[in-house]
């Protein structure tokens, strides 16, 4: 099928409908590479971040910038993907970015020096970005080739962010130790899990390449249909900007919060775990929504849930309030950024979805750069819950600009 009839064939054939279990269990295989890229590579610092935060002597500032430094890795590497996209294929990016990831995980648990620390987080973020808009690109092919299945391709490969939750929720509490420097063996545990999910992934990866050509063929082919200007999903893109920033900061501090607040160790771990299977059922949940809403709707709704489920626990303090929040948390935010890779495959020829999808990892970016330093910063002086107060209102904020963007065509 053309990538170009995707929203011409919203009912399933019967050759379709046969195809459909291995085209879920596809993307289901690709999504370990979201869960590498965040899951594993950057949300499992949450847990991490209390244990090194005594052990180093870090203010909450500094805390939020080993996630800023990640995060600046990643625009780096976001900025930088459409030039390697130019040189190298989807499937070869996501490889290389997942054997990377998983090495440069093992570096972090031969560190103790916080600069060296930075630099390293700087790098794995880059890494990640390759992963995460190759992985979408794949995604996006893949999703065109099953069009009445498309919300749910997407949102499988996003939602696979949760295994990776999952895994850190297991393996972090199990290998941080109560020694000088203990939490470094829980950084060699999330390496090997990596490495174990780069293996299944990149099979996947190479097998959507070599059977979704067609797709490939017209993303490079000279002379194909112009894109709308960048100006006219401004609306989408601020929006997505300041999810960037408020689901950040509830990432990075949330563990924190909850410590704080006197939750066991236990009780930390079972809002971890809830949130991570929140996030794989993510898919099945929002699939309908981003195969209707071609504007920035998806987006707008999203938004405003995860504002909610952030100011939770920055209001109330019982456990059950935070189970609460990590369900609809985990449930919605990954079905936030599947939301913008469907405004571009709603919107955008075929030839320029690896450009859109960077267009919205930069700015997702940029926000995950501001984020932890800021709400780390207003931590620091007003407390861990003022500190997601100001998450829930830019997440608040992103939705009102979201619900501006029209579609493009």
């Amino acid at each position: 099928m053309s990538p170009t009839s995707l929203d011409t064939a919203p009912t399933p054939t019967s050759t379709e409908a046969a195809q459909r279990l291995p085209t879920l269990m596809l993307a289901a295989a690709l999504s370990l590479g979201s869960a590498i890229a965040l899951g594993l590579a950057r949300f499992a610092y949450a847990l991490l971040l209390p244990s090194m935060k005594l052990d180093l002597g870090w203010s909450f500032a500094q805390a939020g910038a080993m996630n800023t430094a990640n995060a600046l890795g990643y625009l780096l590497g976001a900025l930088a993907f459409p030039r390697l996209a130019r040189r190298w294929s989807a499937g070869a990016l996501f490889g290389g970015g997942c054997a990377a990831t998983a090495l440069l995980m093992a570096g972090s648990g031969l560190l103790a020096d916080t600069d060296s620390l930075l630099a390293l987080r700087v790098i794995t973020g880059a890494s990640s970005a390759a992963i995460f808009i190759s992985g979408g690109v794949l995604a996006a092919r893949l999703a065109s080739a099953r069009p009445y299945d498309a919300g749910l391709v997407l949102g499988l490969y996003y939602g696979g962010t949760g295994w990776g939750i999952v895994a850190s929720s297991v393996l972090v509490p199990l290998t941080i130790f109560n020694v000088a420097h203990g939490w470094q063996f829980a950084w060699f545990a999330l390496a090997a899990a990596c490495a174990a999910f780069a293996a299944v992934a990149i099979g996947a990866a190479r097998r959507i390449e070599s059977v979704h050509v067609s797709a490939a063929s017209a993303a490079r082919a000279p002379g194909a249909a112009d894109a709308p200007r960048w100006p006219r999903f401004s609306a989408a893109l601020t929006g997505y900007g300041l999810f960037g920033v408020g689901y950040i900061g509830y990432m990075t501090f949330i563990v924190a919060l909850l410590r704080n607040a006197g939750m066991s160790a236990t009780v930390v771990t079972g809002f971890y775990l809830l949130l991570g299977v929140a996030t794989v059922a993510s898919a099945r949940v929002w699939s309908g929504l981003l195969d209707r809403m071609r504007g920035g709707q998806a987006l707008a709704v999203l938004n405003a849930l995860l504002a909610v489920a952030t100011l939770l626990p920055a209001l109330f303090t019982q456990p059950w309030v935070a189970f609460l929040s990590g369900t609809l948390f985990g449930a919605t935010f990954l079905s936030a950024v599947a939301s913008t890779t469907a405004f571009v495959r709603h919107n955008l020829p075929v030839s320029h979805w690896a450009k859109g999808i960077s267009a919205f990892t930069i700015v997702f970016a940029f926000g995950q750069i501001v984020g932890p330093m800021v709400i780390g910063w207003v931590s620091d002086g007003a407390g861990l819950a003022r500190g997601l107060v100001y998450s829930a209102l830019l997440l608040a904020a992103g939705a009102v600009l979201a619900a501006c963007q029209k579609p493009l065509r």
